[in-house]
């Protein structure tokens, strides 16, 4: 059976719980498909998702027998990916952890968050929202199936103006494209507008995330060498 929740080594996270293998946003920066072992995940990233499907039951169990701990909803995946709104593995985990008493950690690019809107005061949970840039050329080349940015923001609004803590994860910053001054700034006035802590992280260089941002960045005509060049001297 499925472990449902994982030891966490992130800031802040006593346990992750990932609903789905794979994510179907298919961000051309991410790397998790170098920590996955599935070959088809690596070669068909963002067209190849598995869900877990007895994670809900697994989960029921685990939260009887387990430490409370903050639970971060996900870290290897997105809970609110297109396959949540048909399966709805992530509302029913949700469920279960805040009836239970554990804190919840959700982190997302998806307006589909907006759906579970009506968990708000039924346990502790706060709330971060992906947003690289608040252009929607440079989020649809390098997000090609997340909702856009516009659309991220309107979950932050929503979830702020009911009192839940929000934040925004501004990473990957990839150097040339999206962290000059103009693009930080954009996205940083989404978050002093919504009351959102901001989160930083670089682009992490892993083998099959260079290969195919770089990849993606050739085909949309951008010279790569400095930004190549960039991964390998930070």
């Amino acid at each position: 059976m499925t472990t449902a929740l994982s030891r966490s080594t992130l800031p802040g996270l006593t346990y992750s719980l990932n609903p789905y293998l794979g994510c179907g946003h298919g961000c051309r920066y991410c790397y998790c498909a170098d920590t996955l072992r599935r070959r088809d995940l690596h070669e068909r990233w963002g067209e190849v998702v598995i869900p877990k499907r007895d994670i809900v039951e697994a989960l029921r169990k685990e939260v009887r027998e387990k430490p409370r701990g903050t639970v971060g909803v996900s870290t290897v995946t997105d809970p609110y990916q297109p396959l949540e709104k048909e399966l709805e593995l992530t509302r029913r985990s949700l469920e279960i952890l805040l009836e239970a008493g554990f804190p919840v950690s959700i982190q997302t690019k998806s307006d589909l968050a907006l759906r579970d809107l009506d968990l708000v005061g039924k346990g502790k949970l706060d709330l971060g929202v992906t947003i690289i840039t608040t252009n929607s050329q440079v989020s649809g080349m390098l997000e090609p199936k997340a909702p856009p940015p516009d659309a991220r923001v309107q979950v932050l609004e929503e979830f702020s103006a009911r009192g839940v803590e929000t934040w925004l994860f501004l990473g990957p910053v990839i150097p040339l494209i999206n962290d000059s001054p103009e693009s930080l700034r954009g996205v940083l006035e989404v978050a002093k507008r919504t009351g959102s802590l901001v989160i930083f992280d670089w682009f992490r260089p892993k083998p099959l995330a260079v290969q195919r941002l770089l990849s993606t960045l050739r085909l949309a005509g951008y010279e790569t060498e400095k930004i190549e060049k960039s991964f390998r001297n930070p």
